[in-house]
């Protein structure tokens, strides 16, 4: 009897397939994710609410405060990493921390 040994017909996908497609495919961490796009925003016809303003500054002040960081807090995080297990990048630990501070 024969070994069957399958084709892997598709390994993996990474980022978005084209801009026009409503599947897109991404790698989060360990974990290959899928999505849809449907109906993409307007931005004319509806612009984002005062909630999403907010959130959006509240990302670009972590951002800000993260490039600040001096190479001792760099340090405390790389080591405050390691001993944890949630999260799977440096730069999603770093970014959840200084997050959690502006709340």
């Amino acid at each position: 009897m024969a070994k069957y040994k399958p084709i892997d017909m598709v390994k993996e996908y990474r980022g978005k397939i084209c801009e026009h497609s409503d599947t897109y495919f991404q790698k989060r961490g360990r974990t290959l994710c899928t999505g849809r796009i449907c109906d993409p925003r307007d931005l004319d016809k509806k612009p984002y609410s005062a909630n999403e303003i907010a959130t959006h500054t509240k990302f670009q002040q972590t951002y800000a405060a993260i490039k600040a960081l001096t190479p001792e807090q760099k340090a405390a995080y790389k080591e405050a990493f390691e001993k944890q297990s949630k999260y799977s990048t440096l730069r999603g630990y770093v970014f959840a921390q200084e997050y959690a501070k502006l709340a």
